[in-house]
């Protein structure tokens, strides 16, 4: 049953103007509503009501030159530099493929909507941001220096709907589904697994066998998937850095899967975060959420496609790494290479 904030606009107004220093989405946590709730109470006060649905934003987006896209969950943060282009909608899905802004697009989930626009000391802040019907973050459209904001007035005109009111209502999250296991079906998924000719027949592999990402790989075994320790990850984003080899980063939640194609500069540890620090490309991942990891190969026409996934407590999973193919191969020994020194996990336990 949707419900509304227990605060109304007005007090969540004045908790921002005394928690200035906090990040939106904690804040929100602190006052126990939604991000989408927060910002909704800004409307009229630097934030305006927008059309969510992907077609109408992704259409005004790439007006707006060179802007930071930001897809995040609350285990990672995905930012990449770039311009919108070359959107292709779809009912149930639909892309954005230009250079460094790639996205996998799930209109359903694009439920609110909202420009916003603050005072910063070198500047105005604005951004575009896109929230599910449970108030999460679902994506985010930062304007930087270099973006055309000559633009941004008409961009908004063009995006606001009739309804700006200050208020919205929000539905229950959804739990995230628990790993699901088939003991009794581990044959049949590794004869299935032995006829995929790309990786995106997976979900319906698993989908026909009742199953899951999670519960498929915990019980696929060798030489499908090799469970590696929690750590795993935080091992590996050094090491691609180190050697220069060139990775696909994916990371999405239920609403928007955003993806890097490219080298790793720069890593950098801060408290419980693993970050990856270049020019063009930001990721922000919570270690201390991995609860499970895996190396996955997965046979395709242009050969086998190797990933590294990590997984929270509750299953849902945090990202995915596959070595950035050339030459028409899925393969890539120099990121194969790295893999085999990651720690077994079950030798290391």
């Amino acid at each position: 049953m949707a419900v509304l904030a227990s605060l109304s606009p007005r007090e969540i107004r004045a908790a921002l103007t005394e928690n200035t220093t906090l990040r939106a989405r904690d804040l929100a946590e602190k006052l126990c509503i939604s991000e989408a709730e927060l910002v909704a109470a800004q409307v009229g006060h630097g934030a305006v009501r927008v059309s969510a649905h992907p077609d109408d934003i992704m259409g005004a987006a790439p007006a707006l030159g060179e802007v930071m896209a930001l897809t995040r969950t609350p285990s990672v943060v995905h930012e990449k530099v770039g311009t919108y282009g070359n959107y292709q909608s779809g009912q149930h899905a639909s892309m954005v493929l230009n250079d460094a802004i790639d996205l996998r697009i799930f209109p359903q989930h694009w439920v609110h909507a909202f420009a916003t626009e603050t005072v910063g000391e070198n500047g105005p802040k604005r951004s575009i941001q896109v929230f599910d019907a449970a108030g999460d973050a679902v994506h985010k459209i930062h304007l930087r220096d270099a973006s055309n904001h000559d633009h941004w007035d008409s961009v908004i005109a063009h995006l606001a709907t009739g309804d700006q009111t200050d208020q919205i209502v929000v539905a229950p999250r959804v739990a995230p589904t628990a790993p699901i296991e088939r003991p009794e079906k581990t044959d049949a998924l590794r004869s299935e697994w032995d006829r995929m000719t790309d990786t995106h027949q997976f979900m319906l592999l698993t989908k026909k066998l009742k199953m899951n990402r999670l519960g498929a790989y915990r019980v696929a075994g060798a030489p499908y998937v090799r469970k590696l320790t929690t750590d795993a990850v935080d091992r590996l984003l050094p090491e691609l850095a180190d050697r220069e080899v060139p990775v696909m980063v994916f990371v999405g939640n239920h609403g928007c899967i955003q993806i890097h194609a490219g080298p790793i500069l720069q890593t950098k540890v801060m408290g419980p975060w693993m970050n990856v620090m270049d020019p063009g490309f930001n990721l922000h991942l919570r270690s201390d959420h991995i609860a499970e990891v895996y190396e996955v190969r997965k046979p395709t026409k242009r050969g086998m496609a190797i990933s590294v996934e990590a997984f929270d407590a509750d299953g849902g999973i945090i990202l995915q790494i596959f070595g950035l193919r050339k030459d028409g191969e899925d393969h890539v020994p120099a990121y194969v290479d790295i893999l085999r020194d990651l720690p077994d996990a079950e030798v290391a336990s």
